[in-house]
């Protein structure tokens, strides 16, 4: 069960696929949850797969390969559904082991990184799918409270150093390296974990969306678990 006593007016719970794809956004909704208890073991494929990067991409012709036990083939089934799923829905789903993503060290008072609150943005209408099977869970906040960091004084002012150029052009430099893309938690922000097994659909920036963005994060490694996730 996730926990979205914080997340009643930000999350919509839906029961299969179908509603998760056709249930609008709308108001201060902006993420929709297929919320799901599966079966099997997918700890066992996390173990079975070469992992060869920090983040190692799984095809599902390996997917296929892999010499599973009873409760492992349970969870294949699961992870090849999905991907037939979202494929079908027009998604590019990617399937990946996840050691840790790597830092930004370019801007020590800026880390734009995935692991900083941030929103999508695409420049055609879209969303973002997405189900951590195992390992540490991905956790969004409500926009209400969350506060866009380019509209912090001090990192405002850090960010005009940076830039060291003429006025007008500020904004754009902002958006050409993805810094207005990126928020910080208030101080009394709670956060919803997404759970495993749920299956997520978030609401990006385009020029469509009738809704704000969806602020999200990957977790930190705490539990030292490597994350198995699907997301397009």
């Amino acid at each position: 069960m996730i926990d979205l006593s914080h997340a009643e007016n930000q999350v919509r719970c839906v029961t299969n696929f179908q509603d998760l794809v056709s249930t609008p956004f709308s108001g201060e909704i902006n993420a929709i949850c297929w919320a799901r208890e599966l079966t099997g073991d997918f700890s066992e494929i996390v173990k079975k797969v070469t992992l060869s990067e920090n983040i190692t991409t799984i095809e599902e012709e390996e997917l296929l390969e892999l010499q599973l036990s009873e409760q492992g083939q349970l969870a294949r089934e699961i992870l090849l559904n999905d991907f037939r799923l979202l494929k079908a829905h027009g998604a590019s789903p990617v399937l990946n082991v996840i050691r840790y993503y790597d830092r930004d060290n370019d801007y020590p008072f800026f880390p734009t990184d995935v692991y900083s609150f941030h929103v999508d943005r695409s420049p055609i209408p879209t969303d973002t799918f997405l189900c951590t099977y195992y390992g540490d869970p991905s956790e969004i906040l409500s926009n209400s409270q969350g506060l866009q960091k380019v509209l912090i004084p001090e990192i405002r002012e850090e960010l005009r150093k940076l830039y060291n150029g003429a006025d007008e052009g500020f904004e754009s430099f902002l958006t050409e390296h993805f810094f207005d893309l990126h928020y910080q938690a208030r101080p009394d922000a709670h956060t919803t974990n997404l759970g495993t097994g749920n299956l997520w659909r978030l609401a990006v920036d385009h020029p469509e969306s009738k809704v704000p963005p969806c602020l999200h994060r990957a977790p930190e490694e705490k539990s030292g678990l490597y994350r198995l996730l699907m997301i397009c």
